[in-house]
């Protein structure tokens, strides 16, 4: 219990965390201007840089920082893991919370202070695709990767923006696979190879599936009950057909990844 109490006094019950309040204009880089020139300034220094005749940087001098990124976020995305669940199980009026806020929820205190760390991790991760085009390993700059870390900035933003339903469910799963993935870019960058790197995408099409089902529950909610209707359903909206299209693009890429499994190499993805 001890430990718990440490965790959660920690996680859940800090003032800045406790307190926390998402307000557009005030809280850091919550404008929706904000939104658009990262998301504008990200896909313009993609293409940029990806069609400069730029010179690679040798694995060598690289290798250190992507070490460095990958730890950050396995790290990271384990703390929102941590604190989310945390959050859940202690401090929400009730766990239906996960899947469904009650219409006109405020976007503050615990729950929003992990979507907001959430979204602002999505912002690091752009330097995924800076790695990617100073190694000059430009066959895996996909429209994938590309596509995803642009679009799941906006769907971050929307969470916050519209106190969007079952955004808990979606941060834990992907917040979890996060920390997998991480871990394995992590190692590798060590010189280790983990066995384990075919899972990584197997996780993430299984969150896409698991997302589906759960907002069956959601819409359940929604449409039925004495007081109908969950907070954010446009902003989910726009999620589901995301995460569709995700899901489409995540299959094909591993039928084209796993289906000959002689294939000595790989594309490699780092995505979700």
């Amino acid at each position: 219990m001890g430990v718990l109490s440490a965790l959660e006094k920690w996680f859940v019950y800090n003032p800045s965390i406790l307190k926390f309040s998402w307000n557009p204009g005030d809280t850091p880089a919550s404008s929706p201007l904000f939104v658009g020139v990262s998301i504008l300034m990200y896909l313009s220094l993609t293409l940029l840089l990806s069609i400069l005749p730029l010179p690679p940087i040798p694995p060598r001098l690289l290798k250190p920082f992507t070490a460095l990124h990958s730890l950050t976020l396995a790290v990271l995305s384990l703390l929102m893991v941590v604190g989310c669940a945390l959050t859940l199980l202690t401090h929400t009026p009730h766990l239906r919370w996960a899947i469904c806020f009650p219409p006109h929820t405020p976007p503050t205190g615990p729950l929003f202070f992990w979507a907001y760390i959430f979204y602002l991790s999505k912002i690091l991760e752009f330097l995924d695709t800076l790695f990617i085009i100073l190694s000059r390993s430009i066959r895996r700059l996909t429209f994938l990767h590309v596509y995803h870390h642009a679009t799941v900035l906006l769907m971050s933003y929307l969470w916050l923006q519209t106190s969007q339903s079952l955004f808990p469910i979606a941060l834990l799963t992907n917040a979890s696979v996060h920390v997998i993935m991480y871990s394995y870019y992590f190692l590798s960058s060590l010189g280790i190879r983990p066995s384990w790197k075919r899972a990584v995408t197997d996780c993430q099409i299984l969150q896409f599936l698991f997302s589906f089902a759960v907002s069956a529950l959601m819409l359940r909610y929604h449409f039925s009950g004495s007081q109908p209707g969950c907070s954010g359903m446009w902003a989910w909206s726009f999620n589901a057909v995301f995460n569709a299209s995700l899901l489409a693009l995540f299959v094909n890429f591993h039928l084209k990844s796993y289906a000959n499994t002689r294939r000595s190499k790989k594309p490699s993805l780092k995505d979700s």
